[in-house]
């Protein structure tokens, strides 16, 4: 873009590649135009081994690929499936099995690491659950134990956003994200702190999965609006996904695949770029 002005740097990520074959094939199909700089895979999820070869071509032509640490869909060890409330009440009454989730995190790590040959760009959480008590500080304990500081190491989401800018620009969904952040985002912050994981510094791309493409529109152009140096913009696309998210899915597909978008970020004087380059910078 040559705007004349300083840019401000964004990266956008799709969440739940390896859900199924149409969340696959949208995440493919906007990386190929640049739309996208990360996703985050579900490793327990029926097509997490057919999209493998593509995320290997992926990875190499800049797109960063992690973790999307599973609990509620498709996690892998035995009575690691919890229903999303049952997951929250447990883990902020403290009953939540600390066994189970060191198992599980280690699992995901493990066949990410098995399927791509190295280690995750980033972590973050299905449904945010890697901020959650319990689960946050396993997964510290266990990402400090595989990535020393000496070499590179994974980032991690930071799900706290930008109320602010979305408020001026009147985005109805600040209260949703409110409490996403307000579910172990500080908490999450401050232990990656003190073992030297770094975080996007905002967090844009939370709504209510209804309105079709015509407010998924609106919306994307005030979280553009709202976006600053080095936020992270979360999206959910899908062509032709069977989940309950799938009428959503395909709105943020076509809307996230349109032309016009070019023109969003030129206006907003975005440019986007993996979050690894964001935090170097």
């Amino acid at each position: 873009m040559e705007t004349g002005l300083p840019e401000t740097g964004l990266c956008i990520c799709a969440d739940d590649y390896g859900l199924d074959a149409g969340v696959n094939a949208a995440v493919a199909q906007l990386a190929g135009r640049g739309r996208l700089q990360a996703t985050g895979a579900l490793v327990g999820a029926p097509a997490w081994r057919q999209g493998l070869h593509w995320l290997r071509d992926g990875a190499a032509g800049g797109l960063e690929v992690g973790l999307h640490l599973d609990f509620t869909e498709a996690p892998l060890t035995p009575g690691a499936r919890h229903r999303l409330q049952a997951l929250i009440a447990q883990s902020y009454a403290g009953s939540l099995d600390a066994a189970m989730v060191r198992a599980e995190i280690r699992a995901q790590l493990d066949a990410f690491e098995d399927g791509l040959g190295r280690a995750p760009a980033f972590v973050d959480g299905h449904q945010h659950v890697h901020q959650l008590p319990v689960i946050r500080r396993a997964l510290l304990e266990e990402l400090a134990r595989r990535y020393p500081a000496s070499g590179p190491r994974p980032w991690l989401r930071d799900t706290r956003g930008r109320w602010a800018g979305m408020r001026v620009a009147g985005l109805p969904d600040a209260a949703k994200a409110g409490v996403i952040a307000a579910l172990g985002a500080r908490a999450l912050a401050a232990g990656a702190r003190r073992a030297g994981f770094r975080q996007n510094r905002g967090f844009l791309g939370v709504y209510g999965f209804s309105g079709g493409q015509a407010r998924y529109a609106g919306l994307l152009r005030g979280w553009l609006a709202a976006a600053r140096d080095g936020d992270l913009l979360m999206c959910h696309p899908g062509d032709r996904a069977g989940d309950a998210l799938g009428a959503a899915r395909q709105a943020e597909f076509a809307v996230l695949a349109a032309p016009a978008l070019d023109d969003w970020l030129a206006q907003a004087r975005l440019r986007l770029a993996p979050m690894r380059r964001l935090l170097a910078a």
